[in-house]
């Protein structure tokens, strides 16, 4: 079953962390941002009033009681996975990792989807931003690649995105996908000549399969269906964006 949601506010992920470990997902619910990117927009690069971002994001620390701002990326839909201590809004990154208490990891999404990862002692977490150009440049091994600890040790949260039959991509995305993943084939449906519909979800989960994790939780929305909790890029063109978040207490 879907997550259960706090107001519609906050989806919180649904897997076997340790206690100390805090992850979810933001969807637009509960903030002040006026249409298109009504209400809860936690992005600063999409056209929305910087005023009102900036409330949302103190909303967003307040209602998730956060121990520190979260580290915001410059994401550009790339490959690059950075350290939170090395994480600034210039840096160029989709992906951030820490193993220190009380620091936020976080990525924005509105379609491409979130990864949240931690180990099953929870020492190490980190959030990735995939969509088809970061998966295909190996965004999800460079990030497995940072931790320390062994594999099948690591648990992951497939966060909401874009579902199969809302995805309709070309042949040179599924192939680009299919050079990283090459057994991922039933993860894409043949569509209208030169086209197929693409399954991020199923996707994720071979890649992860692939690289020797299987303890992988999540999957269960699609944004571009939802139109009352998540914004969609691809549905709305211009529109806000949701965070999905990861942090831990101290252990």
């Amino acid at each position: 079953m879907p997550e259960k949601t706090n107001n519609d506010g906050w989806i919180a992920a649904t897997w076997p962390a340790p206690d100390h470990i805090h992850a979810g997902t933001t969807t637009r619910r509960g903030g002040i941002s006026k249409p298109p990117y009504a209400t809860f927009n936690l992005a600063d690069h999409v056209g929305d009033d910087q005023k009102n971002v900036s409330t949302n994001r103190e909303l967003l620390r307040k209602q998730l009681n956060l121990p520190a701002e979260p580290c915001w990326l410059q994401q550009i839909h790339g490959n690059r996975v950075i350290t939170a201590q090395t994480a600034e809004p210039t840096v160029p990154a989709d992906g951030v990792l820490t193993d220190q208490a009380n620091t936020v990891c976080a990525v924005l999404t509105a379609d491409c989807l979130p990864l949240l990862l931690c180990d099953t002692q929870g020492t190490q977490i980190a959030a990735i931003h995939v969509g088809w150009k970061g998966f295909s440049n190996d965004i999800i091994a460079n990030a497995v690649e940072m931790f320390s600890v062994k594999r099948e040790h690591i648990m992951a949260w497939l966060g909401p995105c874009i579902s199969a039959n809302q995805y309709e991509i070309g042949y040179e995305v599924r192939d680009a996908c299919l050079k990283i993943c090459r057994v991922a084939e039933h993860a894409f449906t043949p569509g209208r000549n030169g086209h197929w519909f693409a399954d991020l979800y199923r996707l994720v989960r071979c890649q992860l399969g692939h690289l020797g994790i299987e303890n992988i939780h999540g999957g269960d929305y699609c944004t571009y269906g939802d139109a009352h909790l998540f914004f969609s890029h691809r549905r709305d063109g211009v529109t806000g964006r949701m965070a999905s978040l990861i942090w831990m207490d101290s252990f």
